[in-house]
Formats: C-alpha cells, sequence, structure tokens
C-alpha cells in the first residue's frame, strides 16, 4: 500500500495512466507498474512531434526506473505505432518517460549519472544491479544534454594545458574556465598539435571569443603560436607552475649528472637521496630535509648553485611593478648564463623568449587564481585513475567532463539522490 501511495503521488504523465501494479519473482523481486494510454488520447509522433491516429500495438515492454527500497521498478507498457500524415510513415509513439530504444527511464539515468559522479562507474552498477554498458549510456546521455544547453556566454579567463593519456607520448588538450566562482573544463581534444587547441575556438565562435581577456598557459609552443593567431588582444599569461617546474629539473639534471661525477671521482656520495631537499620549497621541508639542505649548501656545488639561482628566481613574483619586474628579470638572465651551468643556461634562454609573456603576470595580477590548472588537472587526473585508464577517447572525453564539467542539468520534479 505504500509503494502504491508514492507512484500516485508521481506526476502523471499526460496522457497515460497508472494501471495495476504488481511483483515479479524472477532471480531478484521486482516492482512492475503498469501503464496505459487514457482513453480517446491520440499518440505522438517520435519523430515530428505530431498527434496521429493509431495504427497498431506492440507487445508489451519494461523501462527501468528508478528502485525504491532495494527493489528494482519497471514501467510496463505496449507502445502504439503512430501512423503520422506529416511525416506520411508509420512510426513508434514517443512517450515522455523514455526516448529511442532505450529500455532505461530518464529519471533513471539522470539517477545514475549523479551516483556515478560520486562512486566509480563499476562500482555504480553493482550497487544498483545494473550494468556498467548501462551507467555509461546514462553518463553520456547527461553531459551530451549538458553540452547542448550550456551557454558558454560569460567566459573571461582560460587555462590550457595537458595531461598524458594512455601510455607513450599520448596526451589530451584541455581548456578550463578560470572565472571566479566558475571553473570548470571547457574542451577535450586529442594531442597537443594545433589543430587541437583551433578545435576549441571555432566551437566558441568569433563573439564569445571576443570576451576571453587573459590566458593561461604553459610554453608549449603549439598553443601559443594558436593564441597568439586567435587571440590577438588578449592577456597571455605563463604559468608558474610551469616556469618553475622547468628550473626544478634543470636542478635535477644537474644533481643526477654531478652525482655520477663524484661517484666516478670516488668522492663521497653526498648528493644520494637529497632530491626532494633540493626541489621542494623551504617552508615544506621536513625537520630531516632541512638538515641535509643546511650540510649541502656548506659546499660549492653545481647542485646548490643551481638551487641559489631558483630561490633568485623566486624574488621575480614578489615584484609589483613590472618595469622593475623587468629590469630584474634582465640581471638574473644574464647571471644565469654566465653561471656555466648548461640546463639552467637553457632555462634562462627560454625566459628570454618568453619574457612578455611572463611580465604580463602583472598585468593579470589579482585576476588570474594562482594553481587553479594545475588543481584541475589533477581532478582530471583522478577521474582517469578511478577507471584505471580508459582505453577510448570517446569514454575518457564523456568522464572528465561529466566530472569536472559542471554542465546544467533540467529542474526535477522529484528527486532521488
Amino acid at each position: 500500500m505504500q509503494l502504491r501511495t508514492i507512484f500516485n503521488r508521481l506526476q502523471k504523465f499526460k496522457g497515460f495512466v497508472y494501471g495495476k501494479i504488481n511483483w515479479s519473482q524472477g532471480e531478484e523481486l521486482a516492482l512492475d507498474v503498469h501503464i496505459r494510454p487514457r482513453r480517446g488520447s491520440r499518440p505522438v509522433c517520435s519523430v515530428c512531434g505530431c498527434k496521429g491516429s493509431v495504427y497498431d500495438t506492440q507487445e508489451a515492454r519494461r523501462f527501468e526506473f528508478v528502485p525504491i527500497l532495494q527493489i528494482a521498478v519497471f514501467f510496463v507498457y505496449r507502445m502504439r505505432r503512430v501512423d503520422c500524415r506529416h511525416c506520411e510513415r508509420v512510426v513508434t509513439e514517443q512517450v515522455p518517460w523514455s526516448d529511442g530504444k532505450s529500455p532505461i527511464t530518464l529519471t533513471y539515468r539522470w539517477f545514475l549519472a549523479a551516483w556515478a559522479r560520486r562512486l566509480s562507474w563499476s562500482e555504480t552498477a553493482r550497487i544498483f544491479k545494473t550494468s556498467w554498458q548501462s551507467v555509461f549510456q546514462a553518463v553520456q546521455f547527461t553531459v551530451y544534454w549538458g553540452i547542448a544547453n550550456d551557454p558558454r556566454e560569460n567566459v573571461e579567463s582560460i587555462g590550457i594545458d595537458e595531461i598524458a593519456w594512455q601510455k607513450g607520448h599520448s596526451y589530451l588538450t584541455l581548456v578550463y574556465q578560470l572565472d571566479a566562482g566558475k571553473r570548470r573544463l571547457l574542451y577535450v581534444m586529442r594531442d597537443r598539435a594545433k589543430e587541437s587547441l583551433e578545435g576549441f575556438f571555432r566551437q566558441m565562435g568569433r563573439e564569445r571569443c571576443e570576451r576571453i581577456k587573459y590566458v593561461v598557459s604553459d610554453m608549449w609552443h603549439n598553443y601559443l603560436d594558436v593564441v597568439k593567431s586567435q587571440l590577438p588582444n588578449v592577456i597571455h599569461v605563463l604559468d608558474r607552475f610551469h616556469v618553475m617546474k622547468k628550473l626544478n629539473e634543470a636542478i635535477d639534471e644537474v644533481r643526477r649528472s654531478e652525482v655520477r661525477e663524484m661517484s666516478e671521482a670516488g668522492y663521497e656520495p653526498i648528493l644520494k637521496k637529497s632530491r626532494w631537499c633540493l626541489l621542494k620549497r623551504p617552508e615544506n621541508l621536513t625537520d630531516q630535509q632541512t638538515v641535509s639542505l643546511q650540510t649541502l649548501l656548506k659546499y660549492n656545488l653545481k647542485t646548490t648553485r643551481a638551487w641559489l639561482c631558483r630561490e633568485d628566481f623566486q624574488r621575480f613574483w614578489e615584484y609589483t611593478s613590472p618595469t622593475w619586474a623587468g629590469r630584474f628579470l634582465d640581471e638574473w638572465i644574464t647571471r644565469t648564463l654566465r653561471s656555466r651551468i648548461d640546463p639552467l643556461k637553457k632555462v634562462a634562454e627560454t625566459v628570454r623568449r618568453h619574457q612578455p609573456l611572463l611580465l604580463n603576470w602583472f598585468k593579470a595580477h589579482g585576476e588570474l587564481p594562482g594553481g587553479a590548472v594545475e588543481g584541475l588537472n589533477g581532478k582530471a587526473k583522478l577521474s582517469m585513475r578511478k577507471a584505471y585508464g580508459y582505453k577510448s577517447f570517446e569514454v575518457a572525453q564523456i568522464a572528465l567532463f561529466h566530472t569536472l564539467g559542471q554542465l546544467p542539468t533540467p529542474e526535477f520534479t522529484h528527486e532521488f539522490w
């Protein structure tokens, strides 16, 4: 009686009424809710949406609904075929609880998709006693609906980056929105070629691209060229994380080279197991790492000089005037090129080439969130790890949009999650 009351309170479908409710005893207990058309109602064509006359009635079909009290629920309905004068052919009628040939109701799709955002897809399928394919189709439906209904009208700041995908040099190009209160994924495409990023600007359209004021990216030349050609008037900022990453990679390369030289010369291996005390920020060091770093700084090693050079560069981000920051950058580049440390000299040349983009940091100061791109990348990588890697690009794209896209959803009369 309580279950019957629940169904009676559900929103009535226009043109349909609930008939009898009975139990079906198969492998598991299930609840069948029989639906029949209202007397005198005319079926709606699933192609053009016009009403037509009944041509014939098909065998009963079962549509899976949201489980209630751990009991599987199915709508049972005999689909009618419509003799549509507008289409001039016979088609299956349109029903409000499902579309196409899907055996899952629209409400159940949104229900599964909501839980698939909290759990892995396999775990969602196991808990609600359905298949992985059903969960994937539910997520796919909600993502496509969200993209089709996403206006993307107020995008002013974007971040561009890539993440590794699958084994080898396989990458995904990701574009994020970085506006205050709206940090989300806007675009996913294979590889990190120019064509990968150009697809985003074609998708956005000229009018929406003209509203973009700030762009954050790394120093990958394909991204720099595309942004320069597509958004010539935008303030393009190099991501601080990637600049410091270049310096850290240089320090580690110097350390590894010096470890080999000292080992071959028979000196004490003082640089072994010192990687993280050199690469971590001083405020993040453990007590033991702090002691190790203080010990290393007593020696006149290339590695310690490289570390001091990186710490000196950190002062660049503390400036407020682009003029004085530019003067500091010129002096730092000159000192580094005279250091006779080849990995650092390469970084200095890179900094010199991209000096205008680095100085844009001060033009956009306070407008762009620091580390937001890498934070979103971390969430994207977590989504990939939750599924132990996606073999299909389409599945990976849908999963990333579902997790990070913040896509719109329709308003529901009843919520089940």
